[in-house]
């Protein structure tokens, strides 16, 4: 009895961290909306190397425990936000693509720029101009192909009344780069709260976000997150928050504000679009005292 109760506890405590970390929740909270919780038609089958996936061919369980953790979650929510409400519904993926062209230092500065504006790690309100249609996000518990099927399910996991995508730093990491996949470095904080259950509180910690970049197109074709803080610290201080800076290491501390300008960025097709500079020399040619 012993040995089933603590096996017990590790599964429980195996399937919270899961929850924590929470990306498999992106695209079950999407299938929320899309089938109204009809999820007895949406049936697991194995993929050609061995893995599970759905019969829609988008989610990739990479251990059983977050597959049986997935059919449970999905239960969890019944209806969609609706298009009036979902500010997810409003994007055009289908908009054009950044210029190949672009450099990595553009496109670094461009991505910094519009994190710090739209923090979608948190709200999935991304600019689809960035991604390549062959995108994918993984992470040690699924893989998520497409970046609109990432974005809908960051909206559905995170509060979007408290959680928050503060943006540090978003470089090219030399270190971390080859010429066949060249790879920019966003560092920012989290913080705020995950749909889960009757909700979570996230301690806030730092996440580095590794977006690897087609040198071709000059797209990004795969993000890749990795934390400050081990999941067993995440898990602890969201269930028990008296343990945070006793047990748990202390919140990241907060993120001093920063003066961004958007750089210039041609689009397919389209000729150069100004940057956040032109539009405040615009400005104060027009209104000179302010």
């Amino acid at each position: 009895m012993k040995n089933r109760g603590i096996s017990l506890l590790a599964i429980i405590l195996r399937l919270t961290v899961v929850s924590v970390n929470g990306w498999y929740l992106q695209r079950c909270a999407h299938r929320v909306g899309r089938h109204h919780g009809a999820f007895d038609s949406v049936k697991a089958v194995p993929s050609p190397d061995g893995e599970t996936k759905t019969e829609e061919g988008v989610e990739e369980y990479r251990n059983a425990v977050t597959k049986i953790l997935s059919n449970l979650m999905q239960k969890e929510k019944t209806e969609d936000d609706g298009t009036d409400n979902n500010p997810i519904s409003k994007i055009n993926f289908g908009a054009p693509k950044i210029s190949s062209s672009t450099s990595l230092q553009t496109l670094a500065a461009a991505l910094d720029f519009e994190l710090s504006e739209k923090e979608w790690f948190v709200t999935g309100n991304v600019k689809p101009s960035y991604f390549s249609e062959s995108f994918k996000f993984q992470d040690p518990d699924v893989k998520i192909d497409g970046i609109e099927e990432y974005c809908k399910g960051v909206y559905k996991l995170f509060n979007q009344d408290t959680s928050r995508a503060e943006i540090i730093s978003t470089v090219v990491n030399e270190a971390a780069s080859t010429p066949e996949k060249p790879v920019i470095t966003c560092t920012w904080r989290l913080s705020g709260g995950v749909n889960i259950g009757l909700g979570l509180t996230i301690k806030p910690y730092i996440v580095y976000t590794d977006f690897v970049v087609d040198p071709k197109t000059s797209l990004i074709v795969m993000q890749e997150d990795r934390f400050d803080i081990p999941s067993w610290d995440i898990l602890l201080s969201a269930l028990f928050p008296f343990l945070i800076g006793k047990v748990t290491k202390e919140p990241a501390p907060p993120v001093p504000k920063r003066d961004l300008a958007m750089p210039k960025l041609q689009l397919e097709g389209q000729p150069l679009a100004p940057s956040s500079t032109d539009f405040k020399s615009m400005f104060k040619s027009f209104f000179p005292g302010q």
